[in-house]
């Protein structure tokens, strides 16, 4: 078992506990998460961007460490950093990612749920119909990590396949700085009132019938933009190594995933 496998085994049983808890006291969980869970996230998002701001500074390492290795020499120390932070953030991508997968099982199997419910038995779902943009959305959102580590996004290459290591590293890093971080920071500030307007109110479906985690799946558009990030800053790690004349841990393709 994957430990994407088990974060998200860790993540449907802790619902269903608090289902649970919920329905044994009453309801009384719902009403103290009406009246508390607002105040909690405001606090929250404020210590995370706050962390976020602080650990940003850490993205200046990898560019830092290409000038020093290509011109000094990288020191050991150095060197050990940037592949002990290149195997936690892979890590954390990869679970995500593995995790991730199982959206695209749940998307075929409630679509296809679906569309047998209308034109067979003449029935719908609301809460059904919407769950299949929730599994579309989140499979997207939380594998583009994944799918960057695994070199799955479109790359268009006119030059970059006849250069040779250490040019495709400068070019990996000049790419990171010039156009990766720079938009993830951009969906990060574009995001975050819109993510905070759907928490500050607990935006549910339109619908009186609908799904009511709207502020949820509107809060994987900033750990899409993050993900990505954390991905970007293992590339530029990688590409410091390169460029300081050492072998980098590969960066290619993931493990098969397989449903």
């Amino acid at each position: 078992m994957r430990a994407g496998d088990i974060l998200l085994l860790v993540i449907i049983a802790a619902t269903i506990a608090v289902l649970l808890i919920d329905s044994v006291t009453g309801g009384a969980l719902s009403a103290w998460s009406e009246a508390n869970l607002h105040s909690l996230s405001v606090r929250a998002g404020r210590m995370l961007s706050m962390a976020g701001m602080l650990l940003s500074v850490l993205l200046l390492i990898p560019v830092l460490a290409a000038f020093w290795g290509r011109f000094a020499g990288l020191p050991a120390s150095t060197e050990g950093g940037l592949r002990g932070a290149i195997r936690t953030l892979d890590a954390i991508n990869t679970t995500v990612g593995d995790m991730a997968r199982w959206f695209a099982l749940a998307l075929v199997i409630v679509t296809a749920t679906v569309v047998i419910q209308r034109y067979v038995f003449g029935i719908a779902s609301t809460k059904l119909q919407e769950s299949v943009i929730y599994f579309h959305a989140l499979l997207f959102l939380l594998s583009a990590g994944a799918t960057l580590l695994a070199d799955g996004h479109v790359r268009v290459d006119i030059l970059y396949s006849k250069m040779n290591p250490r040019k495709k590293a400068w070019t990996e890093l000049a790419g990171v700085y010039l156009a990766l971080i720079p938009m993830c920071w951009l969906i990060l500030s574009a995001s975050g009132p819109y993510v905070s307007a759907a928490w500050r109110i607990f935006e549910r479906s339109r619908e009186s019938d609908g799904l009511p985690l709207v502020f949820l799946l509107k809060t994987a558009i900033p750990v899409f933009a993050v993900l990505l990030m954390m991905q970007g800053a293992s590339m530029a790690a990688r590409a410091a190594l390169t460029i300081s004349g050492r072998t980098p841990p590969v960066m290619g393709k993931a493990p098969e995933q397989e449903l």
